[in-house]
């Protein structure tokens, strides 16, 4: 008797390992995406989309695109890296983490000056002569991505430069460690005003657009994406090559992205 139901045992076992096989299989051809922060929404619905058509499964990772790129060169386990700007992708290009043959400028964006929805602060010209300091109140700061390492920050930084907007609020300042972290500091009314992506702050309703700064004031932002070395190739194209569809551009652009 014993004897039967180590058989039986032993036969439900292989039935299990057999079964389970074709999906570890599948599991293993998982196509990793290391995705700037604020496209979030945007690769979370291609990513449904392409499994959808039963092209294959993504995962996905967000962050900054400096967490993810160093994350990357210390050896993370991606097969494609979707940067917000153009200085973390030459970061691993020049590392030789990424195939620099397969890397192709996808997206645009701009930044602009949001408020808590229910802010009594009007819309602005974001121009030299805005009084930022003035609109931050006493000990108010502002929410943005940590302009040292953040993209969205970076621009930022540079466009109020040019602005000259930047020594009214460099001692003011909300550093946050993605341009996600810096909507929602504004979206829970803890920091009075933030500046993020136009992508992110369509959104949530919880924020509103009050100012959009002149495009002329920073360098173009340029989101660059390409396969990282080491990783699974020929998956990885074939998802780089879904981006470049139809169908992908047309999530990005209701997600409000300039579609290159």
């Amino acid at each position: 008797m014993k004897m039967t139901e180590c058989a039986v045992k032993l036969f439900v076992l292989m039935m299990v390992i057999v079964v389970s096989a074709p999906n570890a299989a599948a599991t293993d051809e998982d196509v990793v995406v290391f995705a700037a922060a604020s496209t979030t929404n945007a690769i979370t619905d291609i990513g449904e989309l392409y499994a959808g058509k039963g092209l294959g499964r993504i995962k996905t990772s967000f962050a900054s695109s400096s967490t993810l790129a160093k994350q990357i060169a210390s050896g993370a386990p991606a097969d494609v890296y979707l940067s917000a700007n153009q200085k973390w992708m030459e970061f691993l290009e020049a590392k030789k983490a990424v195939d620099k043959a397969s890397r192709f400028d996808l997206l645009g964006n701009r930044i602009v000056l949001i408020a808590s929805a229910n802010s009594p602060v009007e819309k602005v010209e974001v121009n030299r002569q805005l009084d930022l300091a003035g609109l931050l109140g006493s000990d108010g700061r502002l929410s943005m991505g940590d302009p040292d390492h953040v993209p969205a920050g970076i621009y930022g930084k540079q466009a109020m430069q040019k602005l000259g907007l930047w020594k009214q609020v460099q001692g003011r300042l909300a550093p946050m460690k993605d341009v996600r972290a810096a909507l929602m500091l504004v979206a829970r009314a803890e920091a009075p005003l933030g500046q993020v992506y136009a992508t992110d702050a369509a959104i949530s309703n919880k924020v509103r657009v009050v100012g959009i700064f002149p495009k002329k004031s920073h360098p173009p932002i340029v989101y660059p994406v390409a396969s990282v070395t080491g990783g699974k190739a020929d998956a990885a194209a074939e998802f780089l090559n879904f981006l470049k569809s139809a169908d992908a551009k047309a999530v990005f652009a209701e997600y409000g992205f300039d579609v290159h």
